[in-house]
């Protein structure tokens, strides 16, 4: 897609700021959030649900791992070119939204043969049963990125420093609502009739039917989006992030940019290793760890394995009000000084909720872990691509913020990698690997020292 200087935007200035980039109305800051409600509905049924999607097709308990690789793997890819490609992309659509037009639908269609896996008669347990399911979701994560990564580099290109935490704040909020929509549609779809059982080797009703409601929700919300956001044009883009359009340098490589990258990308991805990793266990394990400790089955077939898979639906609807509650009380009102603090706090909450999964055999005792769990979820990500975000100068700032996204990828991959030796290793326990999942958060906030953010460095310097 060629450049355009003459593309026309509405520009939603308010008043200017220090930092050039214009105060937004609370409004556009919306319009610019809101959608990522129905991205998130897709990425939460896909990880509440494909632990149990995999297990009711005959996947057995000790690969599962080399399901989950599929995934990061996949954003590990599509990431950095969307950013790459859509900082050279401006046309009438803009300059993120044409990815977002493309992704929606592509992701929609998607959704709606995963939860089908089974339903094709290639029998429990089969290789083509098991293919056809690990290829739908390695599509299904390449085309969720598609429309995940505009969300993410629009706050970049048009969110002041004086607004960036309240944008990524309800971001991650809509992103949580979103996924209480989607983990407790299951559930909720069960109480109103919907069989929660199935033949073996297929999926229940209440599963298929949660992925065709989010599938609809995803291209509703992508299109609010994309009707109500007008991006900035080239040259009103420039001046704000002071780019001399005259003397502008060739796109350079991805390799390069990783080269020069600031410091900051650097240590906020260490910080997102031990994060990652954690949650990566969290998704794969946790319905097999909630039929294990409180309905004592480890047998995806019976029912007890189904209703931990849509509790633990409940319990990730859960997660996600806390972590809007704590998003709207506290992250959105954080001061740039406090960036570090809260990243830590966060990480600490986290690691504590993971390790009371392991020792809680009551349905309503994991209901604490969980909301804990959310904060820490929320605050993760805010925290991470704040203090990353404000080391950028507006030059290859989507390529950025694609590359970025591969420290949240990578250590997913690590985690499933390293599963085929820490599973058996446990004795194949999923409450343990919940607990090494634990540990890696605990980690992760000692880490957290490692990071010597810019302008809220500056900041806090200044205030001594």
């Amino acid at each position: 897609m060629e450049v355009n200087s003459n593309t026309e935007t509405a520009t939603p200035v308010a008043e200017k700021t220090t930092h050039g980039l214009p105060k937004l109305k609370l409004s556009t800051i919306f319009a610019m959030t809101f959608g990522f409600f129905g991205v998130n509905m897709a990425f939460s049924l896909q990880s509440s649900q494909m632990g149990r999607i995999f297990q009711t097709i005959g996947a057995d308990p000790t690969k599962l791992g080399f399901f989950f690789i599929l995934p990061p793997l996949a954003g590990m890819v599509v990431q950095p070119l969307i950013g790459k490609y859509s900082d050279l992309t401006w046309n009438r659509f803009g300059r993120r939204m044409p990815y977002l037009m493309i992704g929606a639908p592509i992701a929609a269609l998607v959704m709606i043969l995963l939860p089908n896996a089974g339903s094709f008669g290639f029998g429990y347990g089969s290789l083509l049963a098991l293919l056809f399911g690990a290829f739908t979701i390695l599509f299904m994560d390449l085309s969720s990125n598609i429309c995940m990564q505009p969300f993410k580099m629009i706050i970049g290109d048009m969110v002041n420093e004086d607004q960036k935490d309240l944008a990524w704040s309800w971001q991650q909020s809509f992103s949580n609502l979103g996924g209480v929509v989607a983990t407790v549609a299951p559930y909720i779809l069960t109480i109103f009739g919907v069989s929660n059982i199935a033949p073996k080797g297929e999926v229940p009703a209440s599963v298929k039917f949660a992925f065709y409601f989010g599938a609809a929700i995803l291209l509703l919300t992508s299109l609010y989006t994309v009707l109500s956001v007008k991006e900035y044009d080239p040259k009103t883009y420039a001046g704000y992030h002071q780019i001399d359009l005259a003397n502008e340098a060739p796109q350079p490589s991805l390799w390069h940019l990783v080269k020069v990258a600031p410091k900051a990308f650097w240590e906020v991805s260490f910080v997102q290793l031990f994060a990652w990793f954690a949650f990566q266990y969290l998704w794969t394990y946790s319905t097999g760890a909630i039929a294990d400790n409180v309905w004592n089955t480890t047998n995806p077939a019976s029912a007890g394995y189904q209703a931990a898979g849509n509790w633990f639906g409940i319990l990730t609807c859960i997660q996600s009000v806390a972590a809007v509650v704590w998003g709207m009380l506290l992250l959105s009102r954080t001061k740039a000084t406090q960036r570090k603090l809260w990243y830590r706090v966060g990480l600490v909450m986290g690691g504590c909720g993971f390790i009371a999964v392991f020792f809680t055999h009551t349905q309503l005792g994991l209901i604490v872990p969980f909301c804990l769990i959310g904060i820490s979820y929320l605050t993760m990500q805010t925290q991470a691509f704040s203090l990353f975000t404000e080391s950028l100068d507006g030059t290859n700032e989507g390529a950025y913020m694609g590359l970025f996204n591969c420290g949240i990828c990578l250590p997913q991959i690590i985690a499933s990698v390293a599963s085929f030796a820490l599973f058996p290793l446990v004795g194949k326990s999923m409450p343990a690997m919940i607990l090494i999942g634990g540990v890696a958060l605990i980690l992760g906030a000692f880490a957290v020292s490692a990071i010597h953010p810019v302008v809220s460095g500056k900041a806090e310097k200044g205030a001594k």
